[in-house]
Order: structure tokens, then C-alpha cells, then sequence
């Protein structure tokens, strides 16, 4: 037994990686795949994700193949897996589905995070310790291959989003919301009006939910803004982020597409961690946070109470100046939609 007791991968030949998440979560683990081809550059390597998410890693160099794991076909995701016949299967899931698809793959190494409960860690070979502070989420999944002895080169930690890119324009894309509400910022609205006084041209863009679609609506009420939520592509929407001279989001997957693309990006974060959630490698990226000793808390406001005071009180001149790094201020021709989600 050597020091860190690595397996021997010299005749790993398929290897699946499983991150069964949402979108962002899925895009954070790009750069595992660009990890294990330079360490594997034989192998052939698979994504395991649920159907909505494939969309972050279609195209990516590293991936032969990805696997759509569907709400209603778990058994059968387990008997595709199975059916292909992997040396090597990556779980950089909590929970016990991805357990389980790499148990029942027959891989004779099975890395995971810690399982839930007992009986799901004698499922896996090698369990992955996690860090006792706050870690960023990149960094968390590639422990996954350290613990293989696998360590990453710089080149390889890049995040990777592939998109057609087409010709810049000037406008400010601005995606007020997310899945989870509490990290939304109550003044958006008065944000992006002032952003109309100044001559900006403005795009709001959202989700799929009708939720965010209808919060979208409702803060374009009024406004000289163009609204693109939930009726476009994530393809789509990461030519929106590169044509655009600049995105204003909140903690939510249009961050994660600017950090691969390292696009100019202004980012609010409230109760939840930019350390752990923040961009990642984009030297064009600003987080704008408060300096509470409480953050991150995580939860639905303070006490529960839907109301966070790290959100509730950042002012609109605090984001405004942080976005002035990135604009100016002028008014750009009309903007025709057909041109701007066109890629080719």
C-alpha cells in the first residue's frame, strides 16, 4: 500500500460521470470532464444528468456521450448504465440516486460523496471527505478525482459552455430571478429604471417558471425594456450573455454560463455563499454582497421571515457603481430580437 492508496486506472477504458442536479450545479462540474481526459485521454467518458441540465454540457470536448436521467425512468437510466459496461463511475451527487446507478453499474471503482445513510457507503469504494469551511462548488467536485490521484492542471479547472458566438451589441442583460426567491433582490426594478434615465438599453430574461416569468413581467411593468423570460433556449441564453456588454443576475445559472464564457458580470448575493457559489475564474466578474457576520444563512429570510436584511438594504447606488466598470452610458440603436438570439 502506497501513501493516499490511489487505484490503479492504467486500464480504465469507460468511465460515467453522475451529477444529478440543476442547471447551474451541472455546469459547476464541467471542468471535471476536461480533468479526467487529461489524465484518461483514452477513455471514453459519459455524463449522467436529468434531461433538463443536458443542455449545459452538450458540445463539451471531454464528453462522449450524455445519459438523460427522466423523473419517470430511473430504472431505466440504471439499465442503460449498466448496459455500457464502466470501469469507473464518478457520483458528485448527494442523495441516494446517483449511489445507486453507480453500484448497479458493475464498476469496480465507485467514487461518491457521503451518502446519506449507512447502508449507501458500503455501495461505493471510495468516498470523497468533504471540507468543514466554505469551499467553492468547482473545487468541491474536482476533490472527487483527487482522491483517485487526479490532480487537476490549471488549464484543466476552466469551466466549458458551448455556444455559436455571433457580433457583440450594446445592451445590459439583466436576469432578476431564480428557482429559489429568497436570493431575488427587491429593488431590481428601480435598478433597471434608473438604467432607462441613463440611456441604457435594457434585456430581462428568466427561467422557464411561471413564477419568474410572472416576476419578470411585473418588474418590466412600465418600463422601456425588452422581455425575454422564459421563451428562449439556455443555448439561446448564453449567446444573449456574450452579445450583451454586461449581465446583472442574482446567485442563478446566467452567473455560471459568465464565468465560462468569461463574460462581464455583476453579481448580488445574499443569504447564500459567494465563496462557495461565486463566479469562478472570470476576472470579469463583481459580486456585490453585504458584510453581514451571518451570511451565508441560507434560509427563506431572516428567521424565515421572507425578508433578508443583507438584500433589503443594498442600495441601488452601491450596484449601480459596481456595473460602471463594465458600461457606459449611451444609447444604442433599436435592437431586433432576431438578431440577437441568431448564432450563426
Amino acid at each position: 500500500m502506497t501513501y493516499g492508496n490511489y487505484p490503479d486506472l492504467s486500464k480504465i477504458m469507460r468511465v460515467l460521470v453522475i451529477k444529478l442536479r440543476h442547471l447551474g450545479d451541472v455546469l459547476l462540474s464541467s471542468s471535471v470532464f476536461s480533468c479526467l481526459k487529461g489524465a484518461l485521454p483514452h477513455a471514453i467518458i459519459d455524463a449522467c444528468v436529468y434531461e433538463e441540465a443536458s443542455p449545459m454540457l452538450e458540445g463539451h470536448p471531454s464528453i462522449h456521450e450524455i445519459l438523460n436521467c427522466t423523473k419517470g425512468s430511473f430504472l431505466n437510466t440504471m439499465r442503460a448504465v449498466r448496459k455500457r459496461k464502466y470501469d469507473l463511475v464518478i457520483n458528485l451527487t448527494e442523495g441516494d440516486r446517483g449511489v445507486l446507478i453507480a453500484y448497479f453499474s458493475g464498476a469496480k471503482i465507485r467514487v461518491s460523496f457521503p451518502p446519506k445513510g449507512k447502508w449507501q457507503k458500503k455501495l461505493v469504494t471510495h468516498e470523497v471527505k468533504q471540507a468543514p469551511g466554505l469551499r467553492h462548488t468547482v473545487e468541491r467536485n474536482l476533490d472527487a478525482l483527487r482522491i483517485l490521484g487526479i490532480f487537476p492542471q490549471e488549464s484543466e479547472r476552466e469551466l466549458f459552455f458551448a455556444i455559436d458566438k455571433g457580433p457583440k451589441e450594446p445592451f445590459i442583460l439583466i436576469s432578476p430571478t431564480s428557482r429559489w426567491r429568497f436570493k431575488c433582490w427587491s429593488r431590481m426594478r428601480e435598478c433597471i429604471a434608473r438604467l432607462c434615465e441613463m440611456g441604457k438599453r435594457v434585456v430581462l430574461t428568466s427561467g422557464p417558471d411561471p413564477i419568474e416569468v410572472a416576476m419578470v413581467n411585473r418588474i418590466a411593468e412600465g418600463l422601456d425594456v425588452e422581455v425575454f423570460a422564459g421563451n428562449i433556449t439556455l443555448k439561446e441564453l448564453g449567446a444573449l450573455i456574450y452579445k450583451s456588454e454586461m449581465l446583472l443576475c442574482v446567485d442563478s445559472v446566467p452567473l455560471h454560463i459568465a464565468s465560462a464564457l468569461k463574460h462581464p458580470v455583476v453579481a448580488i448575493f445574499g443569504p447564500t455563499s459567494d465563496i462557495t457559489w461565486g463566479p469562478w475564474r472570470n476576472p470579469n466578474a463583481r459580486i456585490v454582497a453585504q458584510n453581514f457576520s451571518c451570511r451565508p444563512c441560507y434560509q427563506d429570510g431572516c428567521g424565515g421571515s421572507k425578508y433578508s436584511d443583507c438584500l433589503e438594504t443594498l442600495t441601488v447606488d452601491r450596484v449601480l457603481s459596481e456595473m460602471e466598470v463594465f458600461t457606459k452610458i449611451t444609447r444604442p440603436s433599436l435592437f431586433v430580437r432576431q438578431e440577437l438570439i441568431n448564432c450563426s
